[in-house]
This record gives structure tokens, sequence and C-alpha cells, in this order.
């Protein structure tokens, strides 16, 4: 049996009182990168949807601060006024953001699955050398 959620409204709008959270403060933080980019899609998907993208980018950005990484931010928002920064939508906008403080424990996270991988009685990396 499927379960099935609505949400939209007859014209396929969201409902006026829908509540969406926003996204929590993204200050750097590699780990946070891929929830913080995820809670940024789906409100702007359900609340900011006929927004224009360079106010949704802006929006975006009013939910970046921190110490480490306020000078990013002010150098996005320059280009952005000087025309020299276009991202034809927000989406392409939050990959890049994704990309710039890409995830690095992801990287370790998946190294340390591989060395708990078996075959037999043997790991991934134990007696690399022997066959």
């Amino acid at each position: 049996m499927a379960l099935t959620v609505q949400v939209e409204g007859s014209a396929g709008r969201v409902a006026a009182g829908t509540k969406v959270a926003r996204p929590q403060t993204f200050d750097r933080t590699s780990s946070k990168v891929s929830g913080f980019v995820a809670a940024c899609k789906l409100y702007i998907k359900i609340k900011m949807r006929e927004v224009a993208v360079e106010k949704q980018i802006q929006w975006v950005l009013s939910y970046v601060q921190g110490e480490s990484v306020d000078i990013w931010k002010e150098n996005i928002l320059k280009y952005l006024e000087e025309g020299k920064l276009e991202y034809e939508s927000v989406g392409k906008f939050l990959a890049a953001i994704k990309k710039e403080f890409r995830e690095e424990e992801e990287e370790l996270v998946k190294v340390a699955e591989l060395k708990r991988l078996e075959q037999g009685e043997r790991t991934m990396f134990k007696n690399l050398g022997e066959q």
C-alpha cells in the first residue's frame, strides 16, 4: 500500500499555511554542507518557487555566516552585483557551494568502509602484498 501525502493545492501550488523548516546557518563546516544544501533546496522548492534566481541566491547567502565563511560570501555578493557571476538556477549555485565546501569526511568514511570489506578471512587492506 502506497502512502500519499497531498502537499499541493488544486492549482499545483503549496498551501499557503504549509510550514517548512528553514536551513540552519552554514558556517563552512564541511560535514554540514549536504544538510544545508538539502534544506535550502526543499525550502526554495516549496516557498520560493516563483522568486527570481538572484533573490533565491541572496536568500541562501543570508544563511551563510561565520568568521571563516564571511569573506567567501562577500566575494560572491560582489561578483553577483558586478554581473561577473551568474547562475541559471539556484540548484547550480547550491551545487557550487557543495563543491566549494565538499565533505572531506565523506571520503574518509568510504575509505573506512573499504577497510572493513572482507573476502573470506581477508580484509581489503590486510596482507595487501600477499596473494
